[in-house]
């Protein structure tokens, strides 16, 4: 006797769940979403028309879902603000925010949509997930009230949350995030009084999640890596590129590889504002990544990625990123130096004049430690050792240790610094390593174009970033990105309340 049509997802879901417990891998998928902005206004739209503009959204992230569920993938992640877009006020966003509740409740939206009020997102997003047996991640706005008893509350009587959600292929709400390092342009929202370190169970691993700007600070990121010991971040954010180092594709792969940890990175694309970049990312490098600032195109990646990766055989060993550059004493050779700015922070570089050398340039407490050898050495060409260490950001101040070899974009040695996409030299060999005071390093290699090097370059336990052969393509940068939490300075809004 055929199951009915109600019993189906959960008979398929189950069927899913068996087949990823017998298995060392699941598939992954994450969408790069074009999404479809309102029009600018500081006056509230109807309820009406904000649903019909996220329903036009959805309706491209339904064919991404259906895309994925169909080859395979277990879990799909989509961009923040892929399904309303920004330009808001904290007033123009309130028609588009839903209720959410926590997870806690037991809730299916699909089959149960008006236990908590209305939510035609969440409802949509539930039977997107359960129509198609498949994990859905989302971003989208919750909305909680408040009053005069909550010293915090807005005047206006209400929370209003950058929100991550995530259903099972059931329908089932089993994670909420709010997300809590907001970036300068997100004041129609609030902040969580405290970090979240949400976390929750599959048949395919432990996974965390949060949002974007998240990524840079300690709570929630290095948390649920570092110590909730999840297996896969998943990682909505809304990526506006910043060469050389702040790349979506570059960053996100030196952090899942910094951190030994799949990360789902899904990105917005939106070319005007340099958004574009999104990938599945693992402790050995890329599996699958996209960054296209030509078009103006959705792209929908999947990859296969190890269930526990911590206990893949591959897994790489703890990196001790100071060992090898507190070991030796200064490199002989040119050691003239400059400030260069990349953006508002001043580097201090050290013009890399022949074809090979050693080369050590220091700011701070950190040394920057080079060996290098070009396959050809271009007149027309200036590459430069670099190291920051301080702090960096305008509002939020966060502290920074960098080591790079770095193309300018011109011979003219004050350009240093400045972003650039394109290079013609490729490296016969280098190795980068520095004095660092943090345990938190992500290594970066970019070549032209904006590509990344897979397998190409390798992490030595005594922390030196080295290549295996030649480079394959020429070298825009080679990165050791450090962060020293630690010395971060408080946040300038918490600290006022």
């Amino acid at each position: 006797m055929l199951p009915s049509q109600a019993l189906l997802p959960a008979v398929v879901f189950a069927l899913t769940a068996l087949q990823a417990l017998a298995s060392d891998t699941f598939i992954a998928a994450v969408y790069e979403h074009a999404v479809i902005l309102p029009d600018p206004t500081e006056e509230p739209v109807s309820p009406d028309d904000a649903l019909a503009l996220m329903n036009k959204n959805m309706d491209v992230l339904e064919e991404a879902i259906k895309e994925a569920a169909q080859k395979g993938a277990h879990i799909i992640v989509t961009p923040e603000d892929g399904i309303y877009g920004w330009r808001f006020t904290r007033e123009s966003i309130y028609p588009y925010l839903e209720d959410i509740p926590d997870p806690v409740v037991n809730w299916i939206p699909c089959t149960d949509p008006s236990r908590f009020g209305r939510a035609p997102v969440q409802e949509r997003l539930s039977c997107m997930a359960r129509n198609n047996s498949i994990y859905v991640v989302a971003n989208i706005g919750d909305k909680k009230p408040c009053d005069s008893r909550d010293l915090g509350c807005p005047r206006d009587g209400r929370y209003q949350y950058n929100t991550d959600v995530v259903f099972d292929p059931q329908g089932k709400l089993v994670a909420r995030y709010h997300k809590y390092h907001l970036f300068r342009s997100e004041t129609q929202f609030n902040y969580p009084k405290e970090p979240e370190a949400v976390t929750f169970e599959t048949p395919f691993g432990k996974f965390g999640i949060f949002t974007c700007f998240d990524i840079l600070f300690y709570e929630p990121a290095v948390v649920l890596v570092s110590k909730m010991q999840v297996d896969t971040v998943l990682f909505p954010t809304a990526w506006m590129n910043v060469l050389p180092f702040l790349t979506a594709v570059e960053f996100h792969s030196a952090w899942a590889m910094g951190m030994r940890v799949n990360l789902l990175s899904a990105n917005t694309h939106n070319t005007s504002m340099a958004m574009t970049g999104d990938g599945l990312f693992t402790p050995q490098g890329p599996a699958a990544y996209h960054y296209d600032s030509a078009t103006e195109e959705g792209r929908l990646l999947l990859a296969e990625l190890s269930t526990h990766p911590r206990l893949s055989p591959t897994y790489p060993p703890a990196i001790n990123w100071s060992l090898y550059a507190t070991s030796i004493k200064k490199f002989p050779g040119e050691n003239d130096t400059f400030s260069g700015a990349v953006r508002k922070d001043m580097f201090t570089f050290g013009e890399l004049r022949h074809k090979a050398g050693n080369y050590t340039v220091c700011q701070g407490d950190l040394c920057c430690h080079l060996v290098y050898r070009m396959s050809d050495k271009r007149k027309d060409e200036v590459y430069v050792l670099g190291a920051f260490d301080g702090l960096h950001g305008s509002l939020i101040k966060y502290h920074w240790q960098i080591c790079t070899l770095l193309k300018c974009p011109s011979t003219n040695l004050s350009t240093c610094g400045q972003p650039v996409e394109t290079a013609q030299t490729e490296f016969e060999m280098f190795s980068l390593s520095g004095t660092f005071g943090t345990s938190y390093v992500f290594p970066e290699v970019l070549y032209s174009g904006v590509q990344l090097a897979p397998g190409e370059f390798q992490v030595l336990r005594d922390g030196r970033l080295k290549s295996k052969r030649g480079t394959s393509k020429p070298l825009i940068t080679a990165t050791l990105f450090g962060r020293l939490y630690e010395k971060d300075l408080p946040h300038p809004l918490r600290t006022s309340l």
